[in-house]
């Protein structure tokens, strides 16, 4: 019996993981996200980044340190940003993607034009 009810929580926290994967493809509401970025003056540039990260699957971070032409070189850490604080295009495309980690980072493709350049965007955190 025993064996019955501790199958039954195994099932009850198979159910509650399932919902919780569910919620986390739907973004939660947020006012401002840590972010990184890599910036490129030229398509060309940002392009051979974005080769880097799609094929070689480089960390983020590393891109960023080796094409990012801004003062976010180091790693590309732009830190906690809040809405308004950050140029339509970027803030548009920064808020609409889902928190990763350097190492399987999800990013935008293809970059974001703005008036600096052209940007390679992940989301760390929300908050």
């Amino acid at each position: 019996m025993a064996k019955g009810k501790q199958a039954a929580g195994q099932k009850a926290k198979a159910a509650a993981s399932d919902d919780g994967k569910k919620k986390d493809t739907k973004l939660k509401a947020a006012n401002a996200i840590r972010v990184r970025h890599i910036l490129c003056e030229k398509h060309g540039k940002v392009m051979e980044a974005m080769a880097r990260l799609k094929e070689e699957n480089m960390r983020f971070d590393k891109v960023a340190e080796m094409y990012s032409e801004d003062k976010a070189k180091a790693g590309g850490a732009l830190g906690w940003m809040t809405r308004g604080s950050m140029v339509g295009p970027f803030q548009d495309a920064a808020f609409a993607l889902q928190p990763s980690s350097c190492d399987k980072p999800v990013f935008t493709d293809p970059p974001v034009k703005t008036n600096f350049g052209y940007h390679i965007i992940m989301v760390e955190d929300r908050k």
